[in-house]
């Protein structure tokens, strides 16, 4: 299968650069912010910005239901203090707004947090309020929930969980999504890195939320162990899940209509682990005996 896969790049000089540097690692997806991801507010994207990135993006042959926009990491619908929760809707009202002008429509978030002040049912009914009000203020973006890793109080780590908030969102299938993280999935309990467990998951995932939900696979190893509910990537076959296991998701048939994108440790990596993951797919690549992509100067 051809596969879509990418790496969330910077854009540092502009969004018009993102499609740029998807091309320079060999990326047929692409993962970005619009903005800065750790500040609430960001000037308007300029017409000439837009337009840059539209032609660049074009030209790039990545289409645009192949990029994932990844919403500002301050953005927590689950907060229970009704003025921060306001805030946090209106920044990913603008992450929504954002893309609709630069012609995309994924954006994906981390469901939030209760912040272990309200139990895990209330956060789930104040994350799904306030995207039924970003849903009814925009036309074409789609809401993607990200699977979590469950630290802290943040809501998302099960599948029930993201299939309760979207029952909850209740509006039209394609305006609301799903993007699972596989150094989330490890780190939450689920084994990916075995044959069984990745079935195990893949079948809890299907009948849970729905495998036409899914938009999106951040595609990454773990530093942390299974259940430990710490995110903490890793570069691929440098985890504990390990090349064998990644090259069984990225070849899994089921999946090859979504794209993988890398939030990886080292982008210095990315053009090689993306060559490799390529023919870890095809099965040109053994994954037995394929060693983790490595820098020169690493030996």
């Amino acid at each position: 299968m051809t596969l879509k896969l990418g790496a969330h790049v910077s854009i540092q000089g502009g969004v018009s650069t993102a499609p740029g540097r998807a091309v320079e690692i060999g990326a047929t997806a692409l993962g970005m912010f619009t903005k800065n991801q750790r500040q609430w507010s960001a000037p308007p994207l300029e017409p000439e910005e837009v337009a840059a990135f539209r032609e660049n993006l074009e030209q790039s042959g990545i289409p645009a239901g192949e990029v994932l926009i990844h919403a500002s990491y301050l953005i927590n619908l689950g907060n229970p203090d009704a003025e921060k929760r306001s805030r946090s809707t209106a920044a990913l009202l603008d992450e929504c707004r954002r893309a609709e002008e630069l012609g995309l429509s994924l954006v994906n978030f981390h469901p939030g947090s209760g912040l272990g002040e309200i139990d895990e049912e209330r956060t789930i009914e104040l994350i799904a309020e306030a995207c039924r009000e970003v849903l009814d203020r925009t036309e074409r973006a789609v809401l993607v929930l990200e699977s979590t890793a469950g630290q802290g109080a943040h809501v998302g780590y099960r599948f029930e969980q993201l299939a309760r908030i979207i029952e909850r969102i209740d509006r039209p299938a394609g305006r609301v999504a799903v993007c699972v993280d596989t150094c989330h999935l490890f780190a939450a309990g689920y084994d990916v890195a075995t044959a069984s467990g990745w079935e195990r998951t893949m079948a809890e995932l299907a009948s849970s939320v729905g495998l036409e939900r899914l938009a999106g696979v951040h595609l990454n190893d773990s530093m942390s162990p299974l259940g430990s509910r710490t995110d903490r990537h890793e570069s691929i076959g440098r985890g504990l899940i390990g090349l064998p296991a990644l090259a069984r998701i990225v070849s899994d048939p089921r999946l090859a209509s979504v794209p993988f994108i890398l939030e990886t440790t080292r982008p210095e990596l990315w053009a090689a682990e993306i060559a490799l993951l390529r023919g870890l797919a095809d099965g040109t690549v053994d994954p037995d005996a394929a060693d983790p992509p490595v820098l020169a100067d690493e030996g």
